[in-house]
């Protein structure tokens, strides 16, 4: 687990409900129980600030970090996928995106895991898919100079139709196979939390589950369940994701609050 991605994860899941500030210190009271480094904690926010995740505020614990709006944005949109609230039927239509690619390989690489991570995929060259339009498109491609035309399309060839349009878009299967393996990983790791275990370990398992669980946001879009093969896998790695994250939520918060109260 990396320093930057484990803070976006301490944040989003903790942090944000507790006002979206923390001292440096406890940042790294927080990261170690994963085996994070103070020097890479530093190192962490100090890009993170340079990308306008956070920014610097004193604290009557010392200096610290707080989420600054658009980091806020970002993560209240990711704990609603991840936590799957407010999803809704589809109504049948596809956001449609067709766009001019930058020149600059790492800057198309870029806008392109930015388009995975809102829920779209390559249909083909230059043109993007999504069951649901993302709010945050517009100003994406806006502030990155990329020119691009945007159409709600309405998909007139029945659901069978449907689904082959997501399969040219995205690699459902490969999908599905990363959901069940994510259960088979995560089972020891979970399983072997009890009511015995210390807070501090408790934290650890669910700090993997969640870090595990996030990385979807990149991986699957969430299409409707009506343009998904049966027995989709993810439904049953979903149940168990909330499962798990509810159990261990109670000592996690336990040790996240002692850790804030130390600074």
């Amino acid at each position: 687990m990396q320093a930057r991605s484990a803070l976006f994860d301490l944040y989003g899941d903790h942090l944000r409900q507790r006002g979206g500030r923390a001292a440096i210190a406890a940042l790294i009271r927080l990261l170690a129980p994963l085996g994070i480094a103070a020097p890479a904690v530093r190192t962490a926010v100090s890009r993170m600030v340079r990308q306008g995740w956070l920014a610097p505020v004193r604290l009557p614990a010392g200096p610290g970090y707080q989420l600054t709006p658009r980091a806020v944005r970002r993560l209240d949109e990711a704990a609603a996928r991840i936590y799957r609230t407010g999803r809704s039927s589809w109504d049948g239509h596809f956001d449609l995106l067709v766009i001019s690619a930058p020149e600059v390989r790492t800057e198309r690489d870029r806008i392109a895991a930015e388009l995975a991570f809102l829920g779209y995929g390559r249909l083909e060259t230059g043109v993007w898919l999504a069951a649901r339009p993302a709010g945050e498109v517009d100003g994406l491609l806006a502030d990155a100079g990329v020119r691009f035309e945007r159409f709600s399309a309405a998909h007139t060839g029945g659901e069978h139709g449907a689904r082959e349009l997501i399969m040219r878009a995205w690699n459902v299967p490969a999908v599905g196979a990363s959901y069940a393996g994510f259960v088979a990983q995560l089972t020891p790791v979970v399983g072997a939390i009890t009511r015995l275990t210390d807070d501090r370990t408790a934290y650890a398992a669910r700090c993997a589950l969640v870090h595990a669980w996030r990385a979807f946001l990149f991986r699957d879009p969430q299409l409707p369940a009506s343009l998904l093969p049966p027995d989709w896998p993810g439904t049953a790695a979903a149940a168990f994701f909330d499962r798990q994250a509810a159990r261990l939520r109670p000592a996690a918060d336990r040790f996240v609050d002692h850790c804030l109260r130390e600074s």
